[in-house]
């Protein structure tokens, strides 16, 4: 379980194929206190497993159904990438309960500056729409934000200087893929209200 809260913007340092899967060695600088073998980070929003670390590097491994589902598969050495390590019990829960279950990606469209906010505009595949409400919760890229508006195609957030500093939403551009997870608690009552 994770917040969206962003910890660290990352550096993907090499990836190496593993049959049908990758395995990514990730940097996180300024990474204070060692990750642990078979700790859960959240890469992109995106829950993996730690299977090597050492220092502020560490190594994960992502499936055939991770890299079909999510924006990982297309991540090359030098990507900047967003970095957060699980919830701990205690713990403030500041963004949103996210579970790090990337559920598709959408495609960024557009975006303006608006003073020092940035309105960015996402299309998305209809078949998710239901699950999001203006000024409900999303996790794009792993980073917790209030939806602004959702339409028949896709839905709009705005970022605040300080996430676009902090998060890899300040570099994206026209037709860059994010990795999407839809607030759960939409999900478990969409599965309920299907119950009949």
């Amino acid at each position: 379980m994770f917040t969206g809260l962003v910890e660290c913007l990352g550096r993907l340092e090499s990836v190496t194929v593993e049959g049908a899967g990758r395995r990514l060695t990730v940097a996180w600088p300024g990474l204070e206190g060692a990750l642990t073998i078979g700790e859960s980070v959240a890469v992109n929003g995106c829950c993996l497993t730690v299977v090597a670390a050492e220092g502020d590097q560490f190594d994960l491994q992502a499936g055939p159904e991770t890299l079909l589902r999510t924006n990982l598969g297309s991540t090359q050495p030098g990507d900047r990438i967003n970095l957060e390590r699980s919830l701990r019990v205690g713990d403030r829960l500041g963004g949103h309960f996210v579970q790090g279950h990337v559920d598709t990606t959408a495609a960024l469209i557009g975006r303006r500056p608006e003073g020092e906010w940035e309105f960015l505009a996402f299309s998305l595949d209809p078949e998710w729409l239901p699950l999001l409400v203006p000024k409900g919760s999303i996790a794009v890229d792993g980073v917790s934000l209030t939806l602004v508006d959702v339409s028949t195609t896709g839905f709009s957030v705005m970022l605040i200087p300080h996430t676009l500093s902090v998060t890899t939403l300040g570099l994206l551009k026209p037709g860059d893929r994010v990795n999407i997870e839809a607030d759960m608690l939409a999900k478990h009552v969409r599965k309920l209200l299907a119950v009949g």
